[in-house]
């Protein structure tokens, strides 16, 4: 989706195939809005991981648009803001951190989350500052970190709980990234040790 601010121009183009469907709307309410954080025009390109509540929302606004009632009109495209707002980009980086301990590519990342891996990119880079691959690497680590602390299971049943079939390797990454192995992070007892980047 793409939120088009008077007198900017644009250059976006399909990377993919898409349908083509525009609303115009301004006034008070606009203004709240761009206020509130809702349309930002430094961020005009919404990335959705699910969009269909957005098209069921979009549609409902076609079909009202041609009743010209302008009461339902207004209440349908308050419902594409509300869905673009719910659905937007922002959340790819939650729901990534959510697949985080399935063993997946970036690219298997990215199809599940309905993305391209440039889009997946693009969105975990605005929202974290890093790459799709360092924040699952870091989510794995932090959750091995919380399982280390606060169960008792084997380090081989945490590294499969956060994702690695290998639980040498897991040591290994666990160790080069938090500075200590697993069993020593265990006796210490504390979840404040930093994970470090490589």
């Amino acid at each position: 989706m793409l939120w088009l601010f008077p007198g900017v121009l644009h250059r976006y183009r399909p990377t993919t195939r898409w349908r083509q469907a525009w609303t115009l709307f301004s006034g008070s309410a606009v203004e709240a809005l761009t206020t509130l954080g809702h349309l930002d025009v430094s961020r005009p390109v919404r990335h959705f991981a699910d969009a269909r509540p957005v098209d069921r929302a979009f549609s409902r606004l076609l079909r009202v648009s041609t009743q010209h009632n302008p009461v339902q009109l207004a209440s349908a495209l308050y419902d594409v803001l509300a869905a673009a707002a719910t659905t937007t980009g922002d959340d790819v980086a939650a729901q990534l951190a959510e697949l985080a301990s399935t063993p997946m590519s970036v690219q298997d990342y990215a199809s599940e989350l309905g993305l391209t891996v440039k889009e997946l990119r693009d969105a975990v880079r605005r929202t974290t500052g890093s790459t799709p691959h360092e924040l699952v690497l870091t989510t794995r680590l932090s959750n091995a970190k919380v399982l280390l602390a606060e169960e008792d299971l084997p380090v081989a049943a945490v590294a499969r709980r956060v994702g690695y079939d290998d639980p040498a390797y897991f040591t290994r990454l666990f160790t080069a990234r938090v500075g200590m192995s697993p069993g020593a992070f265990r006796r210490s007892g504390s979840l404040s040790a930093p994970i470090s980047s490589l």
